[in-house]
């Protein structure tokens, strides 16, 4: 049995943000994004002859046959992935479980991911079907090993230790993912920018060797559960249970439903942000400032998203988990309002210092409280994959509906719009969150 509290053991745990946290940033916010935007439109420009684009909606990339925006298919394409990761999360999470080889399928998905980020180096938009297939398959590694990480954080500290743990996580994460985007913006700008698909090679390598700590440090089998047969069936049996005990529990309800809302806002803004810019403020007058631009902005991002988990830690101690969860999600109302009227580029700087404020805070504290509010039980992984389907669900329709509101609006200013619906609902429901769970006297005040 595995003693809580371990110092070892929660360094390595910490440390695995730090290696998995480069593919949200270079892949997911900063690079590729910028990367993709780049290829697709000059594919469009040759395909249609043409020298310059004329507006930056009538682009388009040819998909299995179809005209589509490159935006909208790349939302589409995270929505798909997300849609698989709530699939197979609950379902490998009961075999997980039932067999106590958490870790195995944590570096499964772990080396999943960075593989595929490391085939994005021949991605080519006159072949885009194979390189948005890397992009889901890299999407899925990441998102799936999450699910088991997540898992362990009940299993190696006490509840008191939860926000101060998670919240250290995601401080590893925004400055590991700081020094491998520096390390590719020199590559890339000191020295030719024909590098940039090096740059997904090197973030499937980071991956790879730094979680080779956090596996040497994690346990496989923490509740030394026995080797049986039939564990496809016996793993089924094993969630269900869990979701029997998970009905019963109205906090972890309630707070799934709030979390459901206001988290799906928070992902759709971190996967689309960069695009919406590139279309929409680096754009005429701007333009030759875009790529520079959009990199300090990310930065700004990641340095504030960074003292906004530690602050917001400190706050949790003081006001209490869901009041600070209240306070935090509140701020992100009038930053949606924000973004869909800004029109230059200092003004969307200012956007990406309060984004990057409430950004780390958010996260770090929705899985402590969720963490907390748990039974106790030796099913963490099946626990979490309820966490982990209300996450991926929501991305799926906050991904879609970005890319929806642009399809039938034809302007992408519009997608904002949705993403601030997601925010109001995920407030007013946290204010139904109980501050106490009846069930287990646990409080998060």
């Amino acid at each position: 049995m595995l003693k809580k509290g371990d110092k070892k053991v929660i360094k390595g745990w910490v440390f695995y943000d730090w290696a998995n946290s480069v593919y949200n940033l270079v892949i997911s916010s900063a690079i590729f994004p910028i990367f993709y935007d780049t290829v697709t439109t000059k594919a469009y420009l040759k395909r249609e002859n043409l020298e310059v684009v004329a507006d930056s909606s009538d682009v388009t990339v040819e998909f299995f046959g179809t005209l589509i925006s490159p935006s909208v298919l790349m939302s589409f394409v995270l929505s798909a992935s997300f849609l698989v990761v709530s699939v197979l999360s609950p379902m490998l999470s009961g075999i997980a479980d039932f067999s106590g080889n958490k870790k195995k399928f944590m570096q499964f998905f772990c080396y999943l991911g960075a593989i595929s980020c490391i085939t994005l180096f021949w991605f080519d938009a006159e072949r885009i079907e194979l390189g948005m297939l890397s992009l889901f398959f890299a999407s899925i590694g990441f998102w799936n090993s999450l699910v088991f990480y997540n898992a362990y954080l009940p299993e190696i500290a006490e509840p008191k230790d939860h926000d101060k743990i998670s919240s250290k996580g995601f401080i590893m994460g925004y400055f590991g993912s700081m020094v491998l985007l520096v390390i590719c913006l020199a590559m890339i700008m000191f020295i030719d920018d024909k590098l940039t698909k090096y740059s997904f090679i090197l973030v499937g390598l980071w991956w790879i060797i730094f979680s080779q700590y956090t596996f040497k440090r994690l346990p496989n089998n923490v509740y030394n559960k026995k080797k049986e047969k039939g564990i496809l069936w016996k793993g089924f049996k094993e969630l269900r249970k869990v979701f029997v005990e998970f009905k019963q529990i109205k906090v972890l309800k309630r707070f799934l439903a709030s979390f459901f809302f206001f988290n799906t806002g928070v992902q759709t803004v971190m996967l689309m942000a960069v695009l919406y810019a590139k279309r929409e403020i680096f754009v005429g007058e701007y333009e030759a400032e875009g790529q520079t631009g959009l990199i300090v902005a990310i930065l700004l991002i990641q340095l504030l998203g960074a003292a906004g988990a530690f602050v917001i830690s400190k706050l949790s101690s003081r006001i209490g988990n869901i009041n600070s969860l209240i306070v935090v999600v509140a701020f992100w109302i009038p930053l949606c309002g924000f973004a869909y009227f800004l029109t230059t580029p200092v003004e969307f700087y200012l956007l990406a210092a309060g984004v990057g404020v409430v950004m780390g805070g958010v996260q770090a504290l929705s899985r402590s409280t969720y963490s907390k509010f748990l039974p106790e039980t030796e099913d963490h992984a099946s626990y979490f994959s309820f966490y982990d389907v209300t996450e991926k669900i929501g991305i799926v329709f906050g991904t879609f509906f970005f890319g929806f509101m642009e399809f039938i609006t034809g302007n992408i200013r519009f997608s904002i719009m949705s993403v601030m619906f997601f925010f109001v609902v995920g407030l007013i429901l946290l204010f139904f969150v109980p501050k106490k769970d009846t069930l287990n006297t646990k409080s998060i005040n």
